[in-house]
């Protein structure tokens, strides 16, 4: 193959690399009835005239796996977390004692666990299209990279690896959503 060839599946693979890791992201703000830090992650709160995130106001701590302790570096900021955790809509109801923020993770009900399948497998589903996006692209690089000069062989092998490349890829997003369906339907 050649460094054309290489260039094009490599920024395949980055693409498709980034979409799963960005898959596993996301998938870590969807709780799955244990505490995790990462349900506050996009809550913001004003913060003297600024969006800021709640991680950069307050200590967030997991004492317990049914617990989340939220501890603001200053006082005034426990009713403005208070009220944003509410806005964001996470399904916790926040509760302080003056100093800190505790929110009890409730026991997931059957029905809620499988919305929470339900919209793992919508943002897995988004992650595949993705996936297809970048094989499609490295297939029409090497289309336009062909009319420039490449061999209809090469360019042929190309694009058998990109199709190599997506159905390696599709497997791997087929793991990381088992293993969070199997992490939520886990009582």
């Amino acid at each position: 193959m050649s460094d054309e060839s290489n260039l094009i599946l490599d920024d395949a693979t980055e693409k498709m690399q980034r979409t799963v890791e960005h898959l596993k992201e996301a998938l870590l703000g969807i709780r799955a009835g244990k505490a995790n830090q990462h349900v506050l992650k996009g809550i913001t709160v004003d913060y003297y005239g600024s969006p800021t995130p709640v991680e950069q106001v307050a200590s967030i701590t997991i004492p317990d796996a049914k617990t989340i302790l939220v501890q603001p570096w200053e006082r005034n900021m426990i009713a403005p977390i208070e009220k944003a955790i509410l806005v964001a809509n996470i399904g916790l109801t926040p509760s302080n004692n003056g100093e800190h923020i505790r929110l009890s993770i409730p026991a997931l009900t059957e029905e809620r666990r499988r919305e929470l399948v339900k919209q793992v497998r919508e943002v897995a589903e988004k992650a595949r299209v993705s996936i297809r996006g970048a094989r499609r692209d490295a297939v029409d690089a090497f289309k336009k990279a062909q009319k420039d000069g490449m061999s209809e062989d090469e360019s042929k092998n190309g694009e058998q690896e990109a199709q190599k490349l997506l159905d390696s890829f599709t497997k791997k997003v087929e793991e990381v959503v088992l293993a969070k369906e199997k992490e939520i339907m886990t009582v």
